[in-house]
């Protein structure tokens, strides 16, 4: 027990290189309420495949981007007179049909997110989870940043640009550029999908960032003895 206390204070003291050495000096230990350094990182891992399953789960169910208010897809800033032209001009409809069709892209690209983010977790290393685990509220979520962001991208992209024609997003977006571009010197001209697909990836970032802080904040959250042994050791210690 004392020897998993002292670990968690030098998870703090040390770089990640040194606690990993002086974590390997330790014996094993088996007590409960204890942890060595191949449990902290099972620990840690557990944790966030819990987090990001819970994550896309939320996203990728209808209404997952649409019904969230911090993260719906509205029309981009640089279109946003576009849509206040239209609706003035009586065709608040079609710009209303565009944006659902944007968030129905987004929470179907979402259900590719879950193996990416297994891959980046089975190829984390004990010196990855210690940094982790040691780091900010965010610090798991910015470490997927690094190692998620181009494959979410290349992943989603073609899952949104096949979601948008399935619901005629593309259409309806040109239906909008069409009609105000023969009212503006000034036409528009959009990548849809690329758009969409950024704000999807920052979407699942953000509910990600939730869960990681709600593991680290909330004994209620750690759902498992061995997240309870892991994290509870740790916050403890902060």
């Amino acid at each position: 027990m004392k020897n998993w206390y002292f670990a968690c204070i030098l998870l703090f003291l040390t770089g990640c290189e040194t606690t990993q050495q002086i974590l390997n000096s330790l014996p094993p230990t088996t007590t409960t309420g204890s942890a060595n350094t191949m449990q902290i990182a099972a620990g840690l891992k557990e944790a966030l495949t819990i987090g990001t399953q819970n994550s896309t789960n939320r996203l990728s169910a209808t209404n997952g981007f649409f019904s969230n208010a911090v993260l719906k897809i509205l029309m981009p800033p640089e279109a946003q007179k576009v849509e206040s032209t239209l609706r003035n001009l009586g065709m608040g409809s079609v710009v209303d049909k565009a944006v659902l069709a944007m968030n129905r892209g987004a929470e179907e690209a979402a259900k590719s997110a879950t193996p990416i983010f297994v891959n980046a977790i089975r190829q984390m290393t004990i010196t990855d989870a210690l940094g982790i685990l040691r780091g900010g509220d965010f610090a798991a979520t910015n470490y997927f940043k690094q190692k998620t962001t181009a494959a979410l991208t290349s992943a989603f992209r073609p899952a949104i640009s096949n979601a948008l024609s399935k619901v005629d997003a593309t259409k309806y977006w040109a239906d909008v550029f069409s009609v105000y571009n023969k009212f503006s010197s000034s036409p528009v001209n959009t990548d849809l999908t690329a758009y969409v697909t950024e704000r999807a990836v920052d979407g699942i970032f953000h509910e990600v960032g939730l869960e990681e802080q709600k593991i680290r904040r909330d004994p209620a959250a750690r759902v498992t003895e061995l997240l309870k042994t892991v994290f509870g050791g740790v916050m403890a210690q902060r």
